[in-house]
């Protein structure tokens, strides 16, 4: 193993990009035919994308993203009512950065669980914070949570997010607990941070999920009114997906 005082200097340090990438430099000889500049200009960016790749790991991990999946592999040959171009300006993050929210409609297996863990993917590598959630569980953790003195500092963690995804909505109607949740919540992140939220319901039928016409006012002026909508329609995509892979597990035995 190579034994240089740089070396040394480096992982004292922690520049460990720099460190590996010193020493694959020296092994292969490509150092011989680089000035300082060159030299230093590789080590540099191998440090700064370690860095990067430790920043997206650590994003993922908090995001919890119900699903593995990111945007290059989205499917856009099954008709199901999802346009190229427009998920594209989507992926782009514009909205993001202008604090709009995003409505993921359409029945179950079409996709909006996965397309949404793709833009939160997509999110985390450009260096946003993002937060999963699937409705029914958060608002079971929520009522946990009043219980033992963590409420607050649930309904901190789901406003500071730069991109929430609310997997999942109006499964069941809301009851009144449910109600002021979401509410306090997207309060909090209205103009500030971004919202995505999927659904098997039309956005036109979320009024009579959230029962009461106060809060359901409250809520969908803060969500709705400011967001893209995505209808998808079509058959399920998941007896497809599960026939390609047999297929897959049959042809590699």
């Amino acid at each position: 193993m190579l034994k240089h005082p740089t070396l040394d200097q480096l992982h004292v340090l922690g520049l460990h990009g720099m460190a590996k990438a010193f020493v694959e430099i020296a092994a292969n000889g490509e150092a011989d035919g680089l000035g300082h500049p060159e030299w230093l200009g590789l080590l540099l960016d191998r440090e700064a994308s370690l860095r990067q790749d430790k920043r997206f790991a650590a994003r993922l991990r908090i995001a919890k993203l119900r699903q593995l999946a990111c945007v290059e592999d989205i499917d856009y040959r099954t008709p199901r009512g999802l346009d190229r171009a427009v998920f594209q300006k989507l992926v782009g993050g514009d909205w993001i950065d202008a604090h709009d929210n995003l409505a993921l409609v359409g029945a179950t297996g079409v996709g909006k669980s996965w397309l949404a863990s793709a833009l939160g993917n997509k999110a985390c590598r450009d260096n946003r914070s993002v937060l999963y959630q699937r409705v029914p569980r958060l608002f079971e953790e929520l009522a946990l949570a009043r219980g033992d003195g963590r409420h607050p500092r649930l309904l901190r963690s789901l406003g500071r997010a730069d991109l929430l995804i609310l997997d999942d909505w109006g499964l069941e109607p809301l009851d009144a607990a449910a109600r002021h949740d979401p509410l306090e919540v997207l309060e909090e992140r209205y103009g500030q941070r971004s919202t995505v939220i999927t659904s098997q319901l039309p956005v036109d039928r979320w009024h009579e999920i959230i029962g009461d016409p106060t809060y359901a006012d409250a809520i969908l002026d803060r969500l709705v009114h400011n967001a893209h909508r995505i209808e998808l329609t079509g058959e399920s995509m998941r007896p497809r997906k599960a026939t390609k892979e047999g297929l897959t597990r049959h042809h590699r035995q």
